[in-house]
């Protein structure tokens, strides 16, 4: 196989994505006859036919859609690297592309965060909210520079990655100030029976709560299981259960909600972590929030 030709790939990617090539010609500005012929040579080059023709429609084939795959993450990078040099003022504006994964509480998520938009050189943040394994897979192909996680790096995902302890906090509990005059006498005692919001199961904290409840010989009601902390949060401040939260917040949670604190242990430590694929970190925004969650995150009770 020849060298492959990025301008044919290009066309192609373009004819995949545009939905055929009558709408191709009129992104890349070129002749319809132009565009089918650069991309009958591109499949000559490979040794592929890489469209099924299905009446007056082309749809992509077994060897198409993986040449589309590869193509779309090139192409993408590319649009990013433009995009990032767009909005680089003068050339001083440093971006940071973080992963969030979606058991990460938001507060925390911004606590850690903030640091870095207090850096002296300027910077832009790209944040992407989703489940640890996709965030990772965008990790391993370098769209994103770190991944937020409130665990290490998962044994069972094939990604070359390396996690690094931000810190680790108390758990404190909330309710609503009417749940409260009801359960927050006799703690942890009074959580017997007591409505309670559960983590989902992707949540790093679920098993260690469920591991002090039975230590502690209480079983709340569980009155819901929630994957995005939010919409939990959400459910506690209507006054749907009691819900655990990192004490790390726990100030901006009594503040921002008026929410009751009713309880806190250290039995129950909640743990955050940056992942890369660096064995050491030396992006300089990711340094400046290692460093300042040592001060947040060291000992939750230290900002209750």
């Amino acid at each position: 196989m020849a060298a492959l030709n990025y301008k044919h790939l290009h066309y192609f990617w373009t004819v995949a994505k545009s939905g055929g090539v009558a709408r191709a010609s009129e992104r890349l500005h070129l002749t319809a006859q132009t565009i089918s012929g650069q991309i009958a040579l591109f499949e000559e080059s490979l040794g592929y036919k890489l469209f099924n023709r299905v009446g007056r429609r082309l749809e992509l084939n077994d060897e198409g859609r993986m040449v589309f795959d590869y193509a779309d993450r090139i192409f993408t990078i590319g649009e990013e690297l433009e995009e990032a040099l767009r909005f680089r003022p003068g050339g001083r504006a440093l971006q940071l592309r973080v992963g969030v994964a979606d058991a990460v509480p938001k507060a925390i998520a911004y606590l850690l965060l903030e640091s870095a938009l207090a850096m002296e050189e300027p910077i832009r943040i790209v944040c992407r909210e989703g489940k640890l394994d996709a965030l990772l897979g965008e990790l391993a192909i370098h769209r994103l520079d770190i991944v937020i996680a409130d665990s290490p790096m998962p044994a069972n995902i094939d990604v070359r990655g390396f996690h690094h302890l931000l810190g680790e906090c108390d758990t404190s509990f909330f309710a609503t100030p009417d749940l409260a005059k009801r359960y927050k006498k006799g703690f942890p005692a009074s959580l017997d029976g007591a409505p309670f919001l559960m983590p989902g199961e992707d949540a790093a904290v679920r098993p260690r709560l469920l591991r002090w409840f039975e230590k502690e010989k209480v079983r709340p009601q569980i009155a819901g299981e929630f994957d995005d902390g939010a919409l939990l949060l959400a459910f506690g401040d209507a006054g749907a259960g009691i819900f655990a939260a990192p004490a790390a917040i726990a100030a901006q949670v009594r503040r921002q909600y008026g929410l009751v604190e009713i309880g806190r242990t250290d039995a129950v430590r909640e743990q955050f972590y940056a992942i890369s694929v660096e064995r050491r970190l030396t992006h300089p925004a990711v340094l400046a929030i290692q460093s300042s969650a040592r001060d947040n995150l060291v000992v939750g009770s230290a900002r209750g």
